[in-house]
C-alpha cells in the first residue's frame, strides 16, 4: 500500500491524500488550497495526479479546504463515486456553487489587471455548471453503517464532532499484495467535546495507519463555558452603551453554533430579549437550513434544551432575523438601535460584512468580535491588532469601535483534546502521519505523540512525498 500526500501537509489547506492498494487509488479529501491568488490558481488548477485514474474519493467533511477542488477533479475525467455523509453532501451543494461564485469574481478581478498588461484573459478554476455537474458522484452513507467500497476494502464513517456531517474515516483493507489485512484511519478535522449542537467526537480503538490533523497541535483554548460567559459579557456592554455588535463570522458552522449560544442566552434572560439579532448571509442561511434538516446529528444537550423550548428551531427565536436579500441587508444600515449582526467572512475578506464594517468601525458604541482565528494580512487580522486605520472598499476609515475577541469557539480539537483522542487506540499504529497543521504545530505534536505516548514511525510528511506502508 502507498500513500502519497498532494496537500495539507506543513500548512492546514488543501486536502488530498492519494492511497493505492489492490490496484485502486484512493483519494481522501480534494480541497482547494488557500494562499497567495497566483499560487492557489497554479495549484488548484493543476492536480498533481491523473483524475481519470482515481477510482473512488472518500471525502471526511463540506469546509473547502477539503472538498473545494471536487468540481474541478470532476472536470478534469474523474468519474467514480464521492463518497461522503449525507449531510455532508447536502452542504457541498450549496459550498461548491458559492466556491464557483468567488472564483468567477476573483478571476474578473485579475483579468481587469492582466487585460491593462495586455496579457490574455484566465478561466476559472471551475464554473457553477462544474460544481453543480460533480454533485452527480455523491454518495451519502450514514455513520457507522459499513459500506463495501470494493469486496476487499470496507470504509465506515464515525462523527468527528467538528461541523455539522464531518467524519473520521476508516478504511478496512484486505491488502492482497501484502497478504494482511490493515485498518487505515483518516481523522479529518477532529472537533472539540462538550461543544453544542453536535455530538462529541467519536474514540477508536484501533488504526494500523493514521493520518491525523495538527491544526491546535501546539495550543491550548479555552474552556467552552469561558466562551458563552465572554459572549454574553460583551454583548450587554455593547448593549449599555448604546452600540451594535458586528460578528465576522464563517458561514458554515461558526453563525451556527453563535445564534445556538444567542438563543440560550436570550431564554436565559442572561442577555436582552428584544435585542434584535441578525444573520445576513445567504450562505450561512442555507446553511442553517442544512442544519435544521439534520437532528440525527444533535448532542443529547441539543434535544433537551429544544424539548423544554416551546420553539423547536434551534436557530430561530423571537428577535432573530434572517436577510437574503440584498434590499434587506443594506436596510440594516439605517439601524439606529443596538442590534447583533452576524455576517460571512470570517476573515473579513469579501461579502456583505465588509459593508457592515465600513458602516460601523468609526463609531465607539459599537463593538467588532472576532471569533476565529484570522490569517496574516488579512482585514479580520488587522482588526484584532488594533490597527487605528484600516482599508475598506479602497478607502480608509479609522478603528474607533471596541474590537473584542472570543477564542474558545474553535471547531477544532486542542492539543490536549487531540492527544484524548489518540490516547484511546488501545494498540498504537505501525505509521502515524500528521497532516493539516502549519509546520511547528505538526512537528510540536508529532513530538507529543512519541514522548507522551510512545508512538514509533510518526512522520510530518512534505509536499508530494510518498510512502510504502
Amino acid at each position: 500500500m502507498e500513500i502519497t500526500f498532494h496537500g495539507a501537509v506543513r500548512t492546514v489547506t488543501g486536502s488530498q491524500h492519494l492511497v493505492e492498494v489492490n490496484g485502486l487509488k484512493i483519494l481522501l479529501d480534494c480541497g482547494l488550497y488557500q494562499g497567495s491568488r497566483k499560487e492557489s490558481y497554479n495549484r488548484n488548477q493543476n492536480l498533481p495526479f491523473n483524475a481519470a485514474e482515481v477510482d473512488i474519493l472518500v471525502l471526511s467533511h463540506a469546509h473547502i479546504d477539503h472538498s473545494g477542488n471536487i468540481p474541478n477533479l470532476v472536470k478534469s475525467g474523474f468519474n467514480g463515486d464521492i463518497v461522503c455523509t449525507y449531510a455532508t453532501r447536502d452542504l457541498c451543494a450549496i459550498m461548491l456553487r458559492d466556491s464557483a461564485k468567488i472564483q468567477q469574481y476573483d478571476i474578473e478581478y485579475v483579468n481587469k489587471k492582466r487585460k491593462r498588461q495586455g496579457l490574455p484573459p484566465l478561466e476559472p478554476i471551475y464554473t457553477i455548471e462544474d460544481a453543480v455537474e460533480s454533485l452527480k458522484n455523491f454518495i451519502g452513507i450514514g455513520y457507522e453503517r459499513p459500506y463495501k467500497l470494493t469486496p476487499d476494502i470496507t470504509l465506515t464513517f464515525y462523527d468527528a464532532g467538528h461541523i455539522l456531517g464531518s467524519a473520521i474515516v476508516a478504511l478496512d483493507i484486505v491488502d492482497q499484495e501484502a497478504g494482511r489485512d490493515v485498518r487505515l484511519v483518516f481523522s479529518g478535522d477532529v472537533g472539540r467535546p462538550n461543544r453544542p449542537i453536535l455530538r462529541d467526537p467519536a474514540f477508536l480503538d484501533s488504526a494500523d495507519v493514521l493520518l491525523i490533523e495538527s491544526t491546535y497541535g501546539n495550543r491550548y483554548h479555552e474552556h467552552i463555558e469561558e466562551a458563552t460567559d465572554k459572549l454574553e459579557k460583551i454583548v450587554n456592554e455593547t448593549f449599555q452603551r448604546g452600540g451594535k455588535l458586528i460578528v465576522p463570522a464563517f458561514a458554515v458552522g461558526r453563525t451556527q453554533e453563535l445564534v445556538y449560544r444567542l438563543h440560550q442566552l436570550v431564554e436565559s434572560r442572561d442577555i436582552p430579549p428584544k435585542l434584535p439579532v441578525y444573520v445576513d448571509s445567504p450562505l450561512a442561511i442555507d446553511a442553517t437550513g442544512i442544519y435544521r434538516l439534520h437532528p440525527e446529528a444533535y448532542d443529547e444537550e441539543t434535544h433537551e434544551f429544544l424539548a423544554q423550548n416551546h420553539n423547536n428551531d434551534p436557530f430561530g427565536f423571537d428577535m432573530m432575523r434572517y436577510t437574503r436579500a440584498t434590499s434587506e441587508s443594506k436596510e440594516l444600515n439605517f439601524l439606529r438601535e443596538p442590534a447583533i449582526i452576524i455576517s460571512a467572512s470570517g476573515m473579513a475578506e469579501a461579502g456583505r460584512i465588509l459593508h457592515h464594517l465600513k458602516n460601523n468601525v468609526e463609531d465607539p458604541r459599537n463593538t467588532i468580535l472576532i471569533v476565529g482565528w484570522q490569517a496574516p494580512h488579512t482585514l479580520g487580522r488587522r482588526i484584532v491588532e488594533k490597527q487605528p486605520k484600516i482599508r475598506i472598499f479602497g478607502e480608509e476609515y479609522q478603528l474607533k469601535a471596541e474590537v473584542a475577541t472570543i477564542n474558545g469557539l474553535s471547531a477544532h480539537a486542542d492539543r490536549a483534546e487531540l492527544l484524548e483522542w489518540t490516547g484511546h487506540l488501545q494498540q498504537r499504529p505501525s505509521h502515524t502521519f500528521i497532516v493539516h497543521g502549519e509546520e511547528e504545530a505538526s512537528l510540536a505534536f508529532a513530538d507529543a505523540l512519541r514522548q507522551e505516548q510512545g508512538f514509533a514511525n510518526v512522520t510530518v510528511p512534505q509536499l508530494g512525498q510518498k510512502f510504502t506502508v
